[in-house]
Formats: structure tokens, sequence, C-alpha cells
């Protein structure tokens, strides 16, 4: 029975960095999350920044696409929001004559997968202010953010490995113990049942927790955009 609890503790621990990724709700920074339920998100909270990612480079191309075959900015925008939602607040902006730099500027802040969008703003600027057809500049943005999004894919990619090799090594603990237990020893009630015992379970688990999560900083702060 012990070698049942100690396997289920040591399991659920290392569970608890290996989630299958519930979608992610995007919150204000200012609001404090517990960390927990911020970890377990992780999963989902890449996929929806990859997802956001790509949905900006598609909305450069098809603005880029809709003004060059004579749209005006307005249509070419509301187009745009129905491939992707959130950017109806940029059609609200520029119907009320709002500055549409600053409304997609402050977009790209509150969604960590939109970052992007600050160069489409910054192109957007240049051509209001210089003249220039915005349907050449949003080209060019295009072309730009298709080169970073090839070298985002290169570094999310190694990331991965790293992530999996982490994992990997936290499991190996329980692996030695379940070996252990079937090469005929009780390492289980050495952990669950003496002072000493579990101070060690305990500091192996915190050291497995600390590791995992200095992991996912280092990578997450690698793969910030």
């Amino acid at each position: 029975m012990n070698a049942w609890v100690g396997a289920f503790l040591l399991a659920a621990a290392v569970a608890l960095w290996l989630p299958p990724g519930a979608p992610a709700r995007t919150e204000p920074r200012s609001r404090k999350v517990p960390a927990w339920p911020v970890a377990l998100a992780r999963p989902g909270r890449r996929r929806q920044t990859a997802a956001d990612q790509a949905a900006v480079l598609e909305v450069c191309d098809l603005l880029a696409a809709e003004l060059a075959a004579g749209r005006p900015p307005g249509a070419a925008l509301a187009a745009a929001s129905e491939r992707w939602p959130p950017l109806v607040v940029a059609v609200e902006a520029l119907r009320l004559g709002a500055d549409v730099p600053e409304c997609l500027r402050r977009l790209a802040t509150e969604r960590r997968g939109a970052a992007d969008l600050r160069w489409v703003a910054g192109a957007w600027q240049v051509a209001q202010h210089s003249g220039h057809g915005l349907a050449a500049a949003l080209q060019r943005t295009a072309g730009g953010l298709r080169a970073r999004r090839r070298t985002r894919r290169l570094v999310d990619s190694e990331l991965a490995s790293a992530r999996a090799t982490a994992r990997l090594v936290a499991c190996l603990p329980l692996a030695v113990l379940v070996m252990g237990t079937g090469a005929g020893s009780d390492p289980w009630s050495f952990l669950l049942a003496t002072p000493i015992g579990l101070t060690c379970l305990g500091c192996g688990l915190g050291l497995i927790v600390l590791g995992l999560w200095w992991i996912e900083r280092l990578a997450d702060r690698a793969a910030a955009p």
C-alpha cells in the first residue's frame, strides 16, 4: 500500500507540470493570479499565443490585399476583423475618428500573441503621416513578420526539446523507486514511515517542482516576443 501511495504522490507532483492543457483565458496584468492555476494553464496559453501570432500575420496579409484591391481602410479593417474578432476595436476606432495606430498598439499590449500588431500600427502611422500607400507598407510589414515567425518557430522547436528533457529527468526518481521496489527492496517504507524519509521525500518533490518551474520560466523568457 505504501508503494502505491508514494507512487501516486510522485506521479501527481510531476503531472502538475505535464497537463493536457486547457483553453487559456486572458487575464489583466494588474490582477494577481495564483501560481498553480497559471502553471496549469501554460500549454493552453502557448497555443492561444501561437494562434494569435498566426492570426496577426494573416490579418496583415489580408489588409494589404484588400487595400491593394482598392477597398477603403474601413472596409479592409472590417474584413480583417471577421478573420480575427479582437480587431473589432480598431474598426470602431476608425469609425469614430480615433487614433487607429494607438488602438492597435494597445491591443498588442493586452494580448501576448498580438505583439506583432505594433509593426502593423507603425506601418499604418507612417503611411498616414507620409501619404505613401498603406498597402505597400503592409506588404513589407507582412514580409518582416513572416521572417520573424520562421525564427520564432526555430526557437520554439529548440525550447520544446529542452522542456521534454527536463520533464523526463523529473520522472527518473519515480522510475528508480519503482525499479527498487521490483528488485525486492522497500524504499517506500523508508520514505513514508520515517521522519528522515519524509524529509527526503518533501525535499525531493520540492526540488523537482522548483527545477521544472525554473526551466519553464527560462523557456518563457526566451520565447517572449
